[in-house]
C-alpha cells in the first residue's frame, strides 16, 4: 500500500472527505518535493478516492511534475488559486462534506475555505498525517541514516577547528563549510558552538568568546539531507577538564545510556526520561536538567513523538527520535551528549556515531 493510499483509508475511516496538507514537511511527505513558497499556497489535496490533487505557482510546475504523477492547479501571482480550485471541485464533483485541514492553517486560508464550502465541516487533518509519520519505512530509515552521518562529520569537522583563541562562531562557519564541501545544502537549525560557561545555557547563541585550555565545547547541530533531518550533540574538553567537569561529563553520559537501555518496543515513552533523570537527580544535579529527554526526528527535525517524562504513548519499532540528557550549571559548564535513535524490535539503534566517552583535545 503506497502512503497517498495509507492517508486514504485512514480519511475514510475518519470520514474525511478532503484533506489539504500546507505545510512544507506534510506537502513533502506527500508528493516528494520540497520547497519553500513562500506566501503562495503550495497545497497537496487528498481524496477519500481517486488521486490527489497539487495547487502551486506556475514557477513551481515543471519540478513537481518531476516527483508525482497527479493533476496540478497551476496559478501566476495575478491569478486567484482559490477560484481554480472551486472549479475544480465543481467539475470533478468532489463530495466535500467534511474537510480536514493542519492546524497550523493561517485565518486567510480557513477563510478561503469557508467560502469555497460554505457547508462544509472542518476537522484537524494532524491526527492523520503526523500519525502516518511516526513510524518511518525502511526507505526513511535509509536517509535518515544518512543525515546522522553528516551530523557526525559535523562533529569531526568542529573539534578539527579547535585551536586556542578561535571562537565559537568561527568554528560554527568551519563546521557549515565542511559540510557544505559535502553536498549539504540545509543544515537542519542554526550550529551551536559554546565554549565553557555559556554552555550553561541549554540554548546559547554562539558568539565572539575565545577557547582557552580547561573550557568545555558543547556542539549541538544537525543537516537536512534528502528531505530527512539530523540533531547530534557532544561536549569535549579543550585541555584537561577539572574533577567536577568530569563528574559532570561522566553523569551526563550514565543518564544517556541508561535511557537507550529502557527504549525497547512497548514501553512507555515516557520511561526513557525517568530512566535518565533518576541518573541525574542521584548525582545531585537534577535542577540542572531543565528539558525533557528528547524528541521525534524525521522530515522536521523536532516532531513527534515528545519524549517527555509525561507521555504514555507506547515506543513502536520505526520509530526515530533523539535521546539527549544535559546538566547546565550557568556560567561554569553545560554538558549535553545527543544521539539520533532508530527503535528496532530488538531495542534502540543509534544511528550517531561520534564516540561519547570523555574526549580532551
Amino acid at each position: 500500500m503506497t502512503r497517498i493510499q495509507t492517508l486514504q483509508k485512514q480519511m475514510m475511516q475518519q470520514g474525511i472527505d478532503v484533506l489539504m496538507a500546507q505545510s512544507r514537511p506534510n506537502v513533502f511527505y506527500i508528493s516528494g518535493f520540497d520547497a519553500d513558497p513562500h506566501e503562495r499556497l503550495l497545497a497537496v489535496l487528498l481524496f477519500a478516492e481517486g488521486d490527489p490533487l497539487i495547487v502551486c505557482p506556475a514557477m513551481e510546475i515543471n519540478q513537481i511534475r518531476q516527483m508525482i504523477d497527479a493533476p496540478i492547479i497551476g496559478y501566476t501571482d495575478t491569478e486567484d488559486p482559490w477560484e481554480k480550485l472551486q472549479q475544480y471541485l465543481s467539475d470533478q464533483h468532489v463530495r466535500a462534506e467534511t474537510i480536514a485541514l493542519e492546524s497550523g492553517i493561517s485565518w486567510s486560508r480557513l477563510k478561503s475555505w469557508q467560502r469555497l464550502a460554505p457547508d462544509a465541516t472542518f476537522v484537524e487533518a494532524d491526527d492523520v498525517l503526523t500519525g502516518s509519520r511516526l513510524v518511518k519505512a525502511p526507505d526513511e530509515q535509509e536517509l535518515l541514516k544518512e543525515a546522522a552521518a553528516l551530523a557526525d562529520k559535523g562533529i569531526s569537522a568542529g573539534i578539527n577547528a579547535l585551536q586556542e583563541g578561535v571562537t565559537e562562531v568561527e568554528v560554527v562557519a568551519a563546521i557549515e563549510y565542511s559540510l557544505k564541501k559535502q553536498g549539504v545544502r540545509e543544515m537542519s537549525f542554526q550550529p551551536m558552538v559554546l565554549f565553557g560557561g555559556n554552555g550553561g545555557d541549554p540554548h546559547g547563541v554562539p558568539g565572539t568568546a575565545p577557547l582557552k585550555k580547561g573550557d568545555s565545547v558543547l556542539f549541538d547541530l544537525g543537516v537536512m539531507w534528502k528531505g530527512y533531518a539530523s540533531d547530534i550533540t557532544r561536549t569535549v574538553f579543550f585541555g584537561e577538564p577539572d574533577d567536577e567537569s568530569r563528574r559532570v561529563y561522566e553523569t551526563v553520559r550514565s543518564a544517556l545510556e541508561q535511557a537507550l537501555k529502557a527504549a525497547v518496543p512497548g514501553e512507555t515513552i515516557g520511561t526513557l526520561d525517568h530512566a535518565a533523570r533518576s541518573v541525574i537527580e542521584e548525582a545531585g544535579y537534577g535542577e540542572y536538567f531543565p528539558h525533557r529527554i528528547g524528541h521525534g526526528l524525521g522530515i522536521e527535525v523536532h516532531e513527534l513523538p515528545s519524549m517527555h517524562a509525561d507521555n504514555t504513548d507506547l515506543l513502536k519499532p520505526g520509530m526515530t527520535f533523539t535521546i539527549e540528557p544535559g546538566i547546565y550549571i550557568p556560567g561554569k559548564i553545560g554538558v549535553r551528549i545527543e544521539d539520533d535513535v532508530l527503535l528496532t524490535e530488538d531495542g534502540a539503534v543509534t544511528l550517531t556515531s561520534t564516540p561519547t566517552s570523555l574526549t580532551v583535545i
